[in-house]
């Protein structure tokens, strides 16, 4: 019954079969050698003939000769496969839908309490097996669940195609181990940034769950003992998604360099980023002086100024020049 999932019968595969070996044969032979009954090869042949496996010749009684199986069966089990992913597509559908519903009934749906630290890191592996676009994170100092190092789910999923956004808190650095962490997680392919201080510790997948403390040290104030919340998509989940959105703006983007050292992070909390030449090029660069100019008056050379104007650039976490302008004013940097 091999050819089963291709919709052949045992009757019909046994009769198949035995036309692949034989150059043309009529129904009683084909009947002797596979040892069914006259009735039953008779169905058997018709069916492979509407099925476009075998053909008869056109003497009477007929012959019947196979077709070469990649042209019997390939088509039909393509057809099949594109049968079935269409099927599986809308099954997807249809659960979202009911998981959907189900939510809006039945408010405890939405939320799922985790309690200890081994729970924890089971869902957290869960949720990054199954993420198929991004994974969003908030990383605070002093682990509760994984320890710097540990999270090889994040490797497996990058090279899935899964994106990794990741916010580190400047204290996080100071964890034994932590900075050769990000720096591996950079070189694959994590785009990570820090800021002074972070709200909360947070994993977001596919902008569908979040998983984040309720009780910060646990139940029972241990650390050993966390409990956390997964929440599906709801507003407190869009709230969540935004506050993160927010955060990475502000952020400072992380590099590795070639010496494998992260770069960055010494800007991340200095209460004076800029120097005096710097804010005086964003504010000519800002009110729409040109290039030429800024070196005129400021006394510096064409690529000094655009070196400094891409310093800038990577400090604010900017693709554009539009964009620098804006983070400066944001930052407080004018």
């Amino acid at each position: 019954m091999a050819l089963q999932a291709a919709g052949i019968t045992a009757a019909e595969e046994a009769v198949y079969r035995f036309l692949v070996t034989a150059e043309s044969v009529p129904a009683e032979v084909v009947a002797e050698r596979c040892a069914l009954g006259a009735d039953e090869v008779a169905a058997a042949l018709t069916a492979l003939v509407a099925k476009a496996m075998i053909s008869p010749s056109d003497e009477r009684p007929p012959r019947y000769r196979a077709h070469p199986p990649d042209v019997a069966l390939l088509p039909q089990l393509n057809r099949r496969a594109n049968a079935l992913e269409q099927a599986r597509s809308a099954t997807a559908d249809l659960l979202e839908t009911y998981r959907a519903t189900a939510r809006r009934r039945d408010a405890g749906l939405l939320i799922e309490v985790i309690t200890g630290a081994e729970a924890l890191r089971q869902r957290l592996r869960q949720i990054q097996d199954g993420a198929r676009d991004e994974m969003l994170w908030f990383c605070k100092a002093q682990y509760v669940a994984m320890p710097s190092g540990s999270n090889r789910a994040e490797y497996e999923a990058l090279e899935r195609g899964v994106r990794y956004r990741v916010l580190y808190e400047r204290a996080f650095f100071d964890d034994e181990g932590a900075v050769a962490n990000v720096a591996e997680g950079v070189r694959s392919g994590e785009i990570a940034r820090a800021v002074t201080h972070l709200p909360l510790r947070m994993a977001v997948a596919d902008r569908s769950m979040a998983i984040f403390p309720l009780v910060p040290g646990g139940p029972n104030g241990s650390p050993q003992e966390p409990t956390t919340a997964l929440v599906r998509d709801s507003s407190l989940l869009d709230a969540l998604i935004a506050l993160f959105e927010r955060y990475w703006e502000d952020a400072v983007p992380l590099h590795v360099d070639a010496s494998g050292a992260v770069t960055g992070t010494d800007a991340v909390g200095t209460e004076e980023p800029l120097s005096t030449t710097d804010r005086r090029l964003l504010s000519l660069l800002v009110a729409g002086v040109a290039d030429k100019a800024i070196t005129t008056q400021m006394g510096l050379s064409r690529r000094t100024v655009q070196r400094r104007i891409q310093q800038l650039m990577e400090l604010a976490g900017a693709a554009t020049r539009t964009q620098l302008g804006w983070q400066a004013a944001r930052r407080g940097w004018l």
